[in-house]
């Protein structure tokens, strides 16, 4: 039974090969992620991963880890503090903060630190139903 509080923490990284293919696989192929030469002149000196690939890792958990299969995304409010890049280590932390059982629903913070300096990267929270909360 899912409850208040009960929380989950992942790992992950994503390489070049995978920005390029989410890239490739969006259309968003702003050379910001995908061009080593035009990021280099940027602020951020090296291509920044997508928002949307870094915060994938919502859904990867979302749906088949924490609280696991069953789980219907319903919406998910991010704010993207600062840029992600590849190779780099982050967490994904997540941590059920409201169960509405009337609508069968459970908001769930989620938050990717960076492992490198620890600071929260995106952070925001997401409103799902899942299989436990509609038996």
């Amino acid at each position: 039974m899912l409850s208040i509080g009960d929380n989950y923490v992942t790992n992950f990284s994503f390489t070049q090969d995978q920005v390029n293919a989410f890239a490739e696989l969006t259309g968003d192929t702003n050379p910001i992620h995908i061009d080593e030469e035009f990021a280099s002149k940027t602020p951020f000196k090296k291509p920044i991963m997508h928002g949307f690939l870094s915060a994938s890792i919502f859904s990867r958990v979302l749906g088949t880890e924490f609280p696991g299969n069953g789980s219907v995304y319903l919406s998910q409010q991010m704010d993207f503090l600062r840029p992600m890049f590849v190779e780099e280590e982050y967490e994904a932390s997540f941590e059920i903060t409201e169960i509405d059982s009337r609508r069968k629903t459970a908001i769930i913070k989620s938050t990717i630190t960076s492992l490198v300096n620890k600071k929260v990267m995106v952070k925001g929270e997401a409103k799902i139903m899942h299989k436990e909360l509609i038996a």
